[in-house]
């Protein structure tokens, strides 16, 4: 057999819980990354309803108008 002259592993409990410490940190980030990016993407959902609703009320508003001037004018 070779010999290839690997270093020591160290594999204690403690540095598998810290290893696992850091992935839990790591999922953790990835998952907060994720929500902001959603809360971002709602914010500008929610602005584009609210400029439907607003142009939706303005085209309503426009033709009610446009009938009171048409009654007004003999």
């Amino acid at each position: 057999m070779t010999d290839l002259s690997l270093p020591p592993f160290d594999c204690t409990p403690g540095m598998r819980l810290s290893a696992h410490e850091r992935v839990a940190e790591i999922r953790q980030e990835a998952l907060n990354r994720r929500l902001d990016r959603m809360e971002r993407m709602m914010e500008r959902l929610e602005k584009r309803l609210w400029l439907t609703v607003y142009g939706v009320a303005a085209v309503i508003l426009a033709q009610a108008f446009q009938g009171f001037l048409a009654v007004q004018i003999p």
